[in-house]
C-alpha cells in the first residue's frame, strides 16, 4: 500500500518544494514542526547551496527528498506528497513561515466540511501587508484587463474584481482558488485528481488544481484565522526571465485546457496577447527591477474556465 493510500486519519503532514533557498527553508521547516506538523518532506529540485546539509544538521527529523534535477514546482510537490501518509497535506514554498496555530486552523476548517478539498491561509509579507491569495476564476474581459492594465494600473477594476479587492479578507469564505504558495489539502481530494498537473513547470498549477477539484465536485476555501508570512520570489529571482517565460507558457496551457466550444476562437487573440504581455513584463523587469516577477505566482490572464 502506498503512503497516500494509507493516509492516517487526522494527521497533518507537509511538503516543502525547495530550490536553493537554504536560509528560508530552515525557517519554514522550523515553523512547520513548531506548529505541529507530524511529518515534513523537503522535495529538493537540485539545490547547490547546502540546503540538504543544513536541514540534516538542524532538523534531522525532516525527510530530504532529492528529485535529481529542477523538475518544477508541481512535479516535485507530487513526489513529496507520495512519501507522506497524513490525511491532511500541506504544500508550500520554502519562503513561508507559519504563525502559531495555523495548521490547527486549517485542519479545523477541513474537518468542518466533507466537500472542502483545499483551504488556504491568510498570506502576508514581511511587513504584514496582505497578499490577495484567494481569487476568482476570471472571465475573458477580466483576464485581458487584469493582464495588461495591471502592468501599469494595479487598482484597475478588472484586477480588483479578479483579486476580490472589495472583500476585506477578514472572514472565512469559499473561493474559486487559492495560492499554491501555501495551502492544506484533504488527502482524499488530492489523490482523486492526482495532485498537481506535472505539465506545468511553474505557475498556474495552483489555479489548475483548484479548477479540476471544483469540476470534480469539491470546494475550495480561504481561512484567515490561519496566517503565514511569505517572502515572495526568492527562488524565481535567480532566473527571472526563465520564470517569466514559464509563467506565460503556463497561462497558455491553462487557457487551452479550460476553454471549450466557440470560446476557443478567443485563443487566437490570447496567444499574441501573451507574447506581447511577456515582452512588456520583461522590459519592465529589465528597467525597473524585481516587482513584476515577484508578484507573478498564480496570477492568471487566461480565458475563463468553462465550469
Amino acid at each position: 500500500m502506498s503512503p497516500a493510500a494509507g493516509a492516517e486519519a487526522g494527521r497533518v503532514v507537509a511538503v516543502v518544494v525547495n530550490y536553493n533557498t537554504r536560509e528560508q527553508l530552515l525557517g519554514c521547516v522550523g515553523s512547520l514542526l513548531a506548529d505541529g506538523a507530524e511529518q515534513v518532506v523537503v522535495a529538493d529540485n537540485g539545490s547547490a547551496d547546502g540546503s540538504g546539509e543544513a536541514l540534516a544538521e538542524l532538523y534531522p527529523q525532516a525527510l530530504w527528498l532529492p528529485t535529481g534535477s529542477n523538475l518544477g514546482y508541481g512535479r516535485a510537490a507530487n513526489l513529496g506528497a507520495a512519501r507522506t501518509s497524513g490525511e491532511y497535506l500541506v504544500v508550500c514554498n520554502p519562503d513561508v513561515v507559519f504563525r502559531p496555530g495555523t495548521l490547527a486552523a486549517l485542519r479545523r476548517r477541513l474537518e468542518g466540511s466533507s466537500r472542502l478539498a483545499v483551504v488556504g491561509p491568510r498570506i502576508v509579507d514581511s511587513a504584514g501587508v496582505l497578499y490577495p491569495s484567494a481569487r476568482r476564476f476570471p472571465d475573458l474581459v477580466e483576464a485581458l484587463g487584469h493582464g495588461f492594465l495591471g502592468q501599469f494600473w494595479p487598482g484597475n477594476p478588472f484586477s480588483r474584481r479578479y483579486r476580490m479587492s472589495g472583500w476585506d479578507h477578514a472572514g472565512w469564505r469559499e473561493v474559486d482558488w487559492v495560492s499554491g504558495a501555501c495551502f492544506m489539502s484533504r488527502r482524499q481530494a488530492w489523490s482523486e485528481v492526482g495532485g498537481f498537473d506535472p505539465s506545468y513547470f511553474m505557475y498556474m498549477e495552483d489555479v489548475d488544481l483548484c479548477w479540476r477539484l471544483r469540476r470534480a465536485g469539491w470546494t475550495v476555501g480561504y481561512e484567515p484565522e490561519a496566517e503565514v508570512v511569505h517572502v515572495q520570489g526568492v527562488s524565481a529571482d535567480r532566473h527571472p526571465y526563465r520564470m517569466l517565460a514559464a509563467h506565460h507558457v503556463s497561462m497558455w496551457r491553462f487557457a487551452w485546457r479550460t476553454t471549450r466550444g466557440p470560446k476557443r476562437w478567443a485563443l487566437a487573440v490570447v496567444a499574441p496577447g501573451l507574447v506581447a504581455r511577456f515582452a512588456v513584463t520583461a522590459a519592465r523587469r529589465a528597467v525597473g527591477g524585481r516587482a513584476p516577477l515577484a508578484q507573478a505566482r498564480g496570477r492568471s490572464t487566461a480565458p475563463p474556465p468553462d465550469r
